[in-house]
């Protein structure tokens, strides 16, 4: 059986390293401002409801 030895290679480690730093960013501002927006019409319903 063949040994297991790691090499890294720097070039093509840092390449993509750099591609998933840049490509898959999580959309947390549009997460938040979705949520906050159902927030804000489910409490404006409620007061509708009851005013």
């Amino acid at each position: 059986m063949k040994g297991l030895v790691w090499i890294p290679e720097d070039e093509h480690d840092q390449r993509v390293k750099d591609y998933l730093d840049s490509a898959h960013q999580a959309p947390y501002f549009r997460i938040g401002s979705i949520a906050l927006g159902i927030f804000c019409l489910m409490t404006l319903a409620i007061l509708m409801i009851v005013f």
